[in-house]
């Protein structure tokens, strides 16, 4: 068995000299693998909160494959002051995309609380007869008048449309929302929402 030409396999990788490229194309590249790859880091930071332990693995070693890539590409040339630039831009314009990604992606559920200053269940009636799965809880405001508080658990994807309709039946009504990790409801049924939100549970904490 002949043993490989060490130059001819140099030729044929030479792809990977990054020194070789243009440097209009080489600024370019570090640039758009810092969008990348930070994007990356603000999503897989977010779904380690969320408790997305597997998918946030996942983003983990892709994101420092790229980072690799481009951070080489710049100590290489420390020299070429543009190819700091678009490293630097990279990393701020990687900020603002990866929290856009997030929330295009929409993971996760939300509760939402609804405080309305109608105490005959009009708010929760309504919701429940719309398709939401309302659930009302009798209260006192701060002068003690009655109020009603309505909770509901929701896919964030759905939110929008949640607090659209609380506003269209309860204009008056005060409403927050926050972020939940984990849903359990052995009572609906499968398929429901609250349990197909979107994405698979395997790794999530508890």
């Amino acid at each position: 068995m002949i043993a490989p030409n060490p130059e001819w396999l140099l030729e044929e990788f030479i792809v990977l000299d990054f020194t070789a490229v243009n440097p209009a194309w080489l600024a370019v590249a570090i640039f758009l693998a810092r969008i990348v790859d930070v994007s990356l880091g603000t999503f897989r930071t977010i779904m380690v909160i969320r408790g997305y332990r597997v998918l946030a693995t996942a983003i983990g070693f892709v994101e420092v494959l790229i980072w690799i890539v481009a951070i080489s590409s710049v100590i290489t040339n420390l020299d070429a002051w543009y190819l700091i630039i678009a490293y630097a831009g990279g990393y701020a314009a990687g900020n603002y995309i990866g929290m856009l990604l997030e929330a295009r992606v929409a993971m996760g559920s939300e509760l939402v609380r609804a405080i309305s200053l109608r105490s005959d269940g009009h708010l929760a009636e309504s919701l429940r007869s719309s398709g939401w799965d309302a659930v009302a809880i009798p209260g006192s405001g701060p002068g003690r008048e009655a109020v009603d508080i309505v909770l509901v658990v929701e896919p964030r994807r759905r939110i929008g449309q949640l607090l659209s309709a609380i506003k269209e039946i309860d204009p008056d009504a005060v409403y927050t929302t926050s972020d939940i990790r984990s849903v359990h409801d052995a009572g609906r049924r499968r398929g429901d929402p609250m349990v197909a939100s979107g994405w698979p549970r395997k790794g999530m904490r508890k």
